[in-house]
């Protein structure tokens, strides 16, 4: 071996043996049960709960907060963002969340579950359990009682992210993502009887860039609603029954609201529900609007209003003077949808007489009532019809 072929072979032995990997340190990661929760479903977890959040935002490595199996009852609990210096804190859940049998504990509170100003949460896996029949069973009775809370809620909040979830016989709304910028819902799944109030599956106003996919939502009101100020939101691969159908409204409730636009509602299958793509918007002054939204892909399995827009809201027809919508309505698209109506009128546009609908197309929209052709009315609606439409169009 020559001199030069000695020196090179110490130096590749020497690397060789002197280098060692970067260490690998696991991130941070926070069991409840080292705070204390118990998986028992009887002791109150709440804090051990809000104590792992406490440890998590504490450090600022991409941390997770883990749930083993069990169940967990919590009461209403605040996660916030304020003082969390972590931007990427992972929920990971094995277990089932229980919120308190006793309606009143929590009813009054508004959230059961509330993360507010916090970035980059995940939230994987588990379930929610809301508890909320004993409540439901009040108000269907005419009693006196709580609103009643909504089960997990996300206030101005950011690059949010929810996959894998189940959410059970919420008090009030399933889940609430109010003033949030990129939310991603994905493969989660609501349930409660068809018959549960205001039970929405998922709630989205004053946000942008949420997207909803691979869902499937059973409930006692909206599938999905849209409140004022959504904006840029994506609804994907969605199953909606029973329910109320995806509901863009109610709008117009005030004089002054944000508008509604740049929707897509995608690949969505409507069985038994009482609405399929509903606009619901209060018969009352406002500047509010609607604009620039697609339905496409849709099928509807013996659905009350497959098609409808609702501009005449008023119930109990009080505080709606001249009984006359402001909500602007414009350009809104209907595009391959098909499947059977429970009802003879299947596509339904009734529009504001102070603020017409414009913009409005149908194209290859095949619905049928009882194997009969349905029928179509319209009220104040302008637009076109492209391709096959049944009913024949009244545009």
């Amino acid at each position: 071996m020559g001199y030069a072929t000695q020196i090179q072979f110490l130096i590749i032995l020497t690397l060789t043996f002197s280098y060692s990997p970067p260490s690998l340190a696991a991130n941070p990661s926070f069991n409840v049960q080292s705070f204390g929760a118990k998986s028992d479903g009887k002791s109150d977890s709440t804090k051990a709960f809000l104590t792992a959040w406490g440890a998590a935002c504490a450090t600022t490595a991409p941390a997770t907060i883990y749930v083993p199996p069990g169940r967990y009852l919590l009461q209403n609990a605040y996660f916030s963002g304020n003082l969390c210096k972590n931007n990427a804190i992972t929920i990971r859940i094995d277990g089932t969340l229980v919120a308190p049998s006793d309606y009143n504990v929590i009813g009054k509170t508004g959230s059961w579950l509330k993360f507010e100003r916090v970035t980059g949460v995940s939230i994987n896996g588990g379930t929610l359990d809301g508890q909320g029949s004993a409540l439901w069973a009040c108000k269907n009775s005419g009693k006196s009682c709580p609103k009643g809370a909504t089960s997990l809620a996300f206030y101005n909040s950011n690059n949010i992210r929810i996959s894998g979830l189940e959410s059970l016989n919420s008090q009030m709304f399933h889940i609430l993502v109010d003033g949030c910028r990129n939310a991603n819902l994905m493969n989660v799944k609501i349930s409660a009887p068809g018959n549960s109030p205001n039970t929405d599956g998922i709630h989205v106003q004053q946000s942008s860039g949420v997207t909803i996919m691979n869902s499937g939502v059973a409930t006692g009101d909206d599938c999905v609603s849209i409140g004022p100020g959504a904006t840029d939101l994506w609804i994907e691969n969605l199953a909606c029954g029973p329910g109320h159908g995806i509901s863009i409204g109610s709008l117009g409730r005030d004089s002054q609201e944000a508008g509604v636009q740049n929707v897509t509602v995608k690949t969505a299958t409507f069985t038994g529900t009482e609405n399929g793509v509903r606009v619901k918007t209060w018969a009352r002054p406002s500047n509010g609007f609607v604009r620039d939204i697609l339905f496409q892909h849709v099928v509807m399995n013996n659905v009350q209003n497959p098609i409808i827009i609702d501009q005449n809201y008023c119930p109990n027809h009080e505080n709606c003077p001249n009984q006359a919508s402001g909500v602007k309505i414009t350009d809104v698209k209907y595009e391959d949808i098909h499947g059977t109506s429970a009802s003879q009128v299947a596509v339904n546009f009734e529009c504001s007489k102070s603020q017409p609908c414009s913009g409005i197309t149908l194209e290859q929209v095949n619905l049928t009532y009882k194997d009969k052709p349905a029928t179509s009315s319209c009220a104040n609606a302008g637009g076109t019809a492209d391709g096959v439409v049944q009913p024949t169009s009244c545009l």
